[in-house]
């Protein structure tokens, strides 16, 4: 019996062991499992190299045609007529529109009016290119 019990304690304390380095493996699984990915650098601090790294890229594509900025960002409403949007082609809905003046269609089209929030859904759009699907839009309502 004496054997077998000396038996028991090794396997008892190999098992106690054994669980303590899957304690410790799932730990470390765990702490790089939430480890953080990245540090925030706020505008205005000196981040060091991480900063210039991260900053935006210049634009270096053209500017899109008023027909490109239409069908990837204003033809969800403009081309359905969603939320009293005035549909493309149709001259009555564009006509007291375009009465405003081509001012007034272009500032209500960066600003926002009615349901149409500012800049559409072209949040990305520099204002030449609002302007350019604006004029775009009234080329093909009239």
């Amino acid at each position: 019996m004496n054997k077998l019990m000396r038996t028991l304690a090794v396997f008892g304390l190999g098992a106690v062991l054994a669980g303590s380095v899957q304690a410790a493996t799932d730990e470390d699984a765990i702490r790089d499992r939430i480890k953080p990915i990245g540090d925030v650098c706020v505008e205005g601090q000196d981040c060091g190299a991480a900063a210039a790294a991260s900053a935006p890229a210049e634009a270096t594509s053209a500017a899109r045609s008023g027909d490109a900025v239409y069908n990837s960002s204003c033809f969800a409403c403009h081309g359905t007529g969603a939320a009293g949007a005035p549909m493309l082609g149709n001259a009555k809905q564009w006509e007291p529109r375009v009465a405003q003046g081509m001012d007034s269609l272009v500032a209500n089209a960066i600003n926002g009016i009615n349901a149409m929030p500012p800049r559409g859904t072209c949040a990305s759009c520099s204002d030449d290119e609002i302007k350019a699907a604006v004029e775009y839009m009234v080329e093909g309502s009239k």
